[in-house]
């Protein structure tokens, strides 16, 4: 069950980093929290498979703001590639 909490409190960062992110008009709204969640139910996963207990600080800080962490710098790769592709296109065709 601790693991709702977990992925509630990465989904909730996940959101405010997507705010905090320049760039939101060229990626969707879901695209940073969804990762954050996702990250955050893995890596907690794999933490308690691993022998990590429910009272450990390092599995909270991996799984919550690890995932955050990684998912706002896939969020700034993503904006960054979609950046030079517009910017391909606008040459290619001229614009």
């Amino acid at each position: 069950m601790y693991i709702l909490l977990a992925l509630i409190g990465a989904c909730v960062l996940g959101i405010a980093a997507h705010y905090l992110i320049a760039g939101r008009e060229l990626r969707g709204v879901a695209v940073t929290p969804a990762i954050a969640t996702a990250l955050a139910a893995i890596v907690y996963t794999g933490s308690q498979w691993a022998g990590v207990g429910e009272d450990s600080v390092w599995l909270w800080l991996a799984s919550v703001l690890g995932s955050v962490i990684v998912a706002a710098l896939a969020t700034i790769a993503i904006v960054a590639v979609r950046r030079r592709s517009d910017a391909a296109a606008k040459v290619a065709l001229g614009i």
